[in-house]
């Protein structure tokens, strides 16, 4: 009965949809506005549609034969060289010896030195393409139009990402060109069966974005269910791709993301090989990826890089540091509120002499410097880089020395935020998670003591293991099958050679599993 009633709320919600995009008048129908044969009414069309805007440039010029044509581009999005060299010049000085061409395309064929071209007989879809940096080619005879690619608009050059440094491995980041991006995924995976589905999003402004996988690799219902959530989504524009992630995730009030989000190529390459699907945005450098697992946010693309020991290590120091900067100071607050008997007699004395003359209670020490450190970390991270990093150095200096020195606070309590504190840079992707959840197990550590912070433990299970994205298990690679080799720890390359479980497609092999050292024992015998 749950299921059929949530059905019937989709269809519904979809229907109103329709009829809201009909009444606004965005959705596709027949009353779009044809390309007339007179030159002069089309670039009326256009002067009114665009309101006379001063980037708007319309050259008129004419054929050999007399013809009137005219070039329309945005000043700004359009490369004028590429304008006058491939466009303007070949058309002024063409000669047709068979005939005037009966259309556009035939036009393009004969006298047009691009390589990308558009023959539309709508005009509104001409000033789509106009607005996203093409030039028009309009002429009197004809009823259609040309959009010819020119774009040649300034956009930031491939550079290191700032939120994903690595010591070893490729220093690329994606930009804000969507052609950009999806190169830079073409150079890493050059695999006939790689689909690149472009769509467009937004009411007013028609934000391109592509979805991006491997087909036979990834999961077809994982594919559909992306394609399904991006095409019911109505909304003016897509700014960023932060946009579409909160349209497409499983749980919205869930503390933890269901959406992984990348800006490095190869982080973004590998999880597509592993049957992931991307999803890129125009105008937003951050490429997001479905379905997200729980174990994603410890991984990094440097494990796979180094060593298999070395690796192991490191992803297992990251789960430590997680539940050491959720927990830390909630099990401070329980041993010195609750359980003192679990502290060894001589750290309980030389707590007790550092909290002698504080007037508050450890859970409002805590408090304080959390909101204290987090106040830092935003200052830290609005400010300019300079400045940012001094404040977030001399601001906690003093404040943790003035703090102390005025009896405020205690000198174990500095010490336990300040260790809390640096383990939550090491799991970035939870950050927000670790934020809400630290504030949760304090409270219930003041209250209920370590039976509260067990009962915050388990309730954190409980939901990481109920949690889903895009039909599949948050917390799936933690179970004991095939995906532990890459979770907890990280086995080497050659001993996983199978994909994800409930990720990957029909084709699940990704590698041989081939034992080098097994191969050199039989080659030195």
């Amino acid at each position: 009965m749950l299921r059929r009633v949530r059905k019937a709320w989709r269809f519904r919600r979809h229907c109103n949809q329709k009829e809201y995009l009909k009444q606004d008048g965005t959705e596709k129908t027949d009353s779009e506005t044809p390309v007339s044969e007179h030159l002069c009414e089309n670039i009326a069309y256009i002067q009114k549609t665009l309101g006379g805007s001063g980037d708007v440039k319309i050259h008129p010029f004419s054929f050999t034969d007399g013809k009137d044509a005219a070039l329309v581009f945005i000043d700004g999005l359009a490369d004028a060289k590429e304008i006058t060299q491939s466009i303007l010049l070949p058309l002024i000085g063409c000669i047709f010896p068979d005939g005037k061409p009966d259309n556009m395309g035939e036009l393009a064929q004969k006298a047009l030195c691009a390589g990308d071209t558009v023959t539309d007989s709508s005009m509104d879809s001409l000033l789509h393409n106009c607005l996203c940096g093409d030039t028009l080619l309009l002429a009197d005879g004809f009823s259609e139009g040309l959009a010819i690619s020119t774009k040649g608009f300034e956009k930031r050059t491939v550079s290191e990402p700032q939120s994903e440094t690595v010591v070893r491995g490729p220093r690329e980041g994606f930009t804000e060109n969507l052609r950009t991006n999806t190169s830079l995924l073409r150079r890493r995976i050059k695999c006939p069966a790689l689909r690149l589905d472009h769509m467009k999003i937004g009411r007013t402004a028609k934000t391109d974005v592509c979805v991006v996988y491997i087909e036979g690799v990834a999961d077809p219902k994982i594919v559909e269910t992306v394609k399904s959530r991006l095409e019911a989504i109505v909304i003016d524009s897509v700014v960023d791709s932060g946009y579409l992630e909160q349209y497409i995730e499983d749980a919205p009030f869930s503390i933890f993301p269901t959406v992984g989000y990348s800006e490095k190529p190869d982080v973004v390459a590998g999880r597509v090989l592993e049957g992931h699907v991307a999803i890129v945005s125009d105008g937003s450098p951050f490429v997001l990826t479905a379905p997200m697992l729980f174990i994603e946010s410890f991984q990094t693309s440097e494990d796979y890089y180094i060593r298999t020991i070395a690796a192991s290590m490191t992803r297992i120091l990251r789960f430590l540091a997680f539940t050491l900067t959720v927990f830390a100071p909630a099990i401070y607050i329980a041993l010195t509120t609750f359980h003192q008997e679990l502290i060894p007699i001589t750290l309980l004395y030389t707590i007790a002499d550092a909290r002698e003359g504080t007037p508050f209670p450890a859970f409002f020490e805590a408090l304080v410097l959390v909101f204290a450190f987090e106040l830092m970390r935003e200052a830290g991270v609005r400010l300019p880089r300079p400045v940012g990093q001094a404040i977030s150095i001399v601001g906690a200096l003093i404040m943790g020395e003035a703090s102390v020195s005025a009896g405020i606070v205690g000198a174990p309590m500095v010490i336990t935020i300040a260790v809390t504190a640096v383990a939550g840079f090491i799991a970035p992707r939870q950050s927000d998670a670790v934020s809400i959840l630290r504030l949760i197990a304090m409270v219930f550590a003041t209250l209920l003591g370590g039976y509260g912070i067990a009962m915050v433990f388990l309730a954190m299970l409980l939901h990481l293991a109920k949690l889903q994205s895009f039909g599949v298990p948050y917390f799936e690679t933690v179970k004991p099958d095939r995906d532990l080799k890459d979770s907890f720890i990280r086995m080497p390359l050659w001993k996983m050679a199978k994909r994800p479980r409930h990720i990957t497609g029909v084709n699940d092999t990704r590698r041989e599993g081939v034992n080098p050292l097994k191969e050199r024992g039989e080659n030195r015998r």
